[in-house]
């Protein structure tokens, strides 16, 4: 079939694609089929796409089999928490921690800052939240505890992560993200909950309306701070915690320490912990490969006969707009194809559906923008296709990261311009 061309072979399939750029489809203007770089017109869309040579999207997977398998020091069962939290974790099947949960749950628990140091999909939303919602069982104070993370869908999983923890314990939480009714959180804030947990923007939106105050919350967790800076919010963070108590707990999380986030450690915490389960961000472990095409239409109809087979089960697609996402994402669906689209135009409950339906895989296929690839943890996805290839290596390995999990093996294929 035609998008097996190349595959298995490990070498790149055109030594350079025509100009104008690999998948979007932009060579010689054309703008067959709308699917993607659609609406661009010549815009100015930010900066501007880094050219990635097609051998960096070629790789044939190696084993883990190298990876020493950490060995908890404690069992859940061990940790100081009361008998219904005990019962929750349970109910969840968890039994040994991980290595990010083993290492920082003793430090949160004595009430230290901590620096954790930690990839996307190892625990560490339990790692904080088990913690924190057994300091909070004997807090009066509301709310106490604000929780910050980059995107509105990871703030929205350790939401339900939350209440799934706190279920029995008289503790509840308000979500404050963007995208949905701002009327509906100020309702629920004046409810006065135990925890916050937002994205930096609509934080600093309801701090300037003067209708969230922090200045008696007595812990910060500052979730995945690396993506938050590069997103943009450094501003914000700083804002955010100005108005806090210098007297607080605060927890940081991220997968890498550079200069600036090294300055903003030195700024935010107190003498803190450092617990670092931090692996390299790698691919090789992902199996790797180019597919040619001619032009958009011939993109769509090969990436539709791929989808028909059967081991694509769980498939997220990537593309560069909003629009051509969701151009994609209908094509599909009305192909006999079974797909949902998460970009920036949907509102909060409409990529909450379509996130809900592919991880309970009531869909086979997500088509996303690179707001996917950010802070998401979607379990058992089995290939990841580069539809458009990414603004940058980084992104793109941000994206592929999505499969191959937990020593499960995982497949990657990006569309690049036919020779």
């Amino acid at each position: 079939m035609a998008y097996n061309q190349g595959q298995g072979g490990g070498r790149p399939q055109s030594s350079r694609p025509r100009s104008g750029g690999f998948g979007g489809g932009n060579g010689g203007g054309r703008r067959q089929g709308g699917f993607s770089g659609g609406g661009r017109g010549g815009r100015s869309r930010g900066p501007a796409k880094k050219y990635i040579h097609p051998s960096k999207f070629i790789n044939k997977a190696t084993q883990k089999a190298d990876e020493v398998v950490y060995e908890s020091k404690h069992k859940f069962a061990d940790f100081p928490f009361g008998a219904q939290l005990h019962h929750n974790i349970s109910a969840k099947g968890y039994v040994t921690p991980s290595a990010i949960q083993d290492q920082a749950i003793p430090h949160i628990i004595e009430g230290r800052d901590v620096i954790g140091l930690a990839n996307t999909g190892t625990g560490k939303t339990a790692a904080f939240l088990l913690p924190i919602i057994e300091r909070q069982s004997g807090i009066m104070l509301r709310p106490s505890v604000l929780i910050v993370a980059p995107t509105r869908e990871l703030a929205q999983q350790i939401d339900e992560q939350f209440r799934e923890f706190s279920k029995g314990l008289n503790l509840y939480s308000t979500l404050i993200v963007g995208g949905v009714n701002i009327d509906r959180q100020i309702r629920d804030l004046k409810r006065r909950p135990h925890f916050i947990i937002g994205t930096p923007g609509r934080l600093k939106d309801l701090m300037q309306r003067k209708l969230l105050k922090l200045d008696n919350m007595t812990t910060l967790v500052l979730d995945e701070a690396d993506r938050m800076l590069d997103m943009g919010f450094l501003p914000d963070i700083r804002q955010i915690v100005d108005a806090m108590p210098r007297e607080r707990q605060t927890l940081f999380f991220s997968a890498t320490i550079t200069p600036d986030i090294q300055a903003l450690v030195n700024t935010f915490l107190n003498n803190p912990e450092t617990v670092s389960v931090r692996t390299a961000e790698t691919s090789e472990h992902v199996e790797q490969d180019v597919i040619e095409a001619r032009d958009k239409t011939h993109k769509v109809e090969i990436l539709t006969e791929m989808l028909r087979g059967d081991d694509y089960d769980k498939v997220l697609v990537f593309g560069e707009t909003k629009f051509g996402v969701q151009r994609l994402s209908d094509h599909l669906h009305n192909s006999g194809i079974p797909s949902v689209a998460i970009h920036g135009n949907k509102n909060q409950s409409q990529r909450s559906k379509a996130l809900k339906q592919f991880k309970d895989e009531r869909v086979r296929v997500l088509v996303a923008t690179d707001v996917a690839a950010r802070g998401l943890d979607i379990p058992n996805v089995s290939h990841v296709i580069n539809f458009d290839t990414p603004q940058t290596y980084e992104d793109y390995v941000h994206r592929i990261g999505r499969t191959g999990r937990g020593g499960a093996s995982g497949r990657a294929h990006t569309f690049i311009d036919q020779r």
